[in-house]
């Protein structure tokens, strides 16, 4: 996979932070030449020549130096071995001192005459081609740097990018599980009551049908999200359907706030929760048993606090842990993986359980202001 390409937008003020920073480090080393070449004991002269001794000496490796970034970018976008890059620099290092020279060399000609600038040129040459290679290792090393940092940056980019893109298809996948496995046990349900109250079926089916549009609507997208109160009407309609079944032994009680009755969730959100309520918790028992569901606003955040629970037999949580087959279910394992998923991994689910003690979900769903 190629690295993506920052837009011009993005690249604009990198590289001007690049160049202000370069400026700021040239400033910075002028200056301390400046000040190691100051006589301060022997007057304003001595500043003003150290000033221009300082600037004769700098300009040439500071202009110099922003070729040099060009051709790190050119070493850095493809791998070399380690001769050859031993080989690119050494003549590059060679170059930035002959040009520093010849550079030099000309300026002086220039101020003061081809004389004096060939007696400056046999003092100093050996000197200045030491000093070259060190500035061009010293530009080297900062500009490689920098195009590591970015080359670096690049790449976390695209691994982020790739991981959001596994994680919205792994999503879909989850949303798509969970569809199925309700209508699946929806199905059975209307199956057996056809064969008790013909009538009774009729107004199911009917239920039915309302719920099977929600279903099919929330198939758009795995990150759309309902009103609250559309996933209860939806929950209700599932209810209504299993209470034809189970009887009095049903049992629901709801506890709902009307300021988080607009708040959005993910489609299916609930539904798997109170099927697993009623599959492992209430369907068992003779007795039946009683499912609570709550909506309430988290007073500290923001958020949405929902909870269904249900007074069954409940279960090891170390169960829960191992992902074996068992009270768990295809839902609730569906809903904690699409929920360490969703919301930027912020959204919360959390099981209570323990056993002869009930079944509880608490789930926290962050709400945008």
């Amino acid at each position: 996979m190629s690295a993506p390409r920052l837009s011009p937008t993005t690249a604009r003020p990198s590289s001007r932070r690049l160049w202000l920073g370069y400026a700021g480090v040239c400033t910075l080393t002028w200056g301390l030449f400046v000040l190691a070449g100051t006589e301060f004991q022997s007057g304003p002269w001595k500043i003003w020549e150290a000033l221009l001794q300082s600037t004769m000496t700098l300009w040439a490796p500071m202009l110099l130096g922003t070729a040099v970034h060009p051709w790190m970018g050119w070493i850095s976008r493809r791998s070399r071995p380690f001769w050859q890059l031993a080989l690119l620099h050494a003549g590059a290092a060679l170059l930035f001192s002959g040009v520093w020279l010849v550079l030099d060399y000309q300026l002086t000609q220039a101020l003061f005459g081809t004389e004096h600038a060939d007696a400056m040129l046999a003092q100093y040459i050996l000197w200045r081609a030491i000093w070259g290679l060190i500035a061009y290792a010293a530009l080297a090393t900062g500009f490689g740097a920098v195009f590591s940092a970015q080359r670096a940056r690049s790449l976390a980019i695209a691994a982020a990018q790739a991981e959001s893109a596994l994680a919205r298809a792994e999503l879909s996948v989850i949303s798509g599980k969970l569809n199925p496995h309700f209508l699946f046990n929806t199905l059975n349900s209307l199956i057996a009551l056809t064969r008790k109250d013909a009538r009774a079926a009729e107004q199911a089916l009917l239920r039915f049908s309302g719920m099977l549009r929600y279903v099919l609507d929330s198939k758009r997208s795995a990150t759309d999200r309902v009103g609250l109160q559309q996933e209860l009407d939806f929950v209700r309609d599932y209810l209504a359907l299993e209470a034809l079944r189970l009887g009095a032994r049903l049992r629901v009680t709801w506890t709902l706030d009307d300021a988080v009755l607009q708040d959005e969730v993910p489609p299916l959100t609930l539904q798997p929760l109170v099927e697993n309520c009623i599959v492992h918790g209430i369907a068992p028992r003779v007795q039946g048993g009683t499912i609570q569901i709550s909506a309430q606003r988290d007073a500290l955040n923001g958020g949405l606090n929902l909870c269904v629970q249900d007074d069954g037999e409940g279960c090891d949580p170390a169960q829960l842990e191992a992902e074996r087959p068992g009270r768990s279910g295809i839902g609730l394992g569906a809903l904690r993986r699409r929920f360490a998923l969703d919301y930027d991994g912020r959204a919360r689910l959390r099981v209570h359980t323990q056993p002869g003690a009930g079944f509880r979900v608490d789930l926290w769903i962050p709400q945008e202001a």
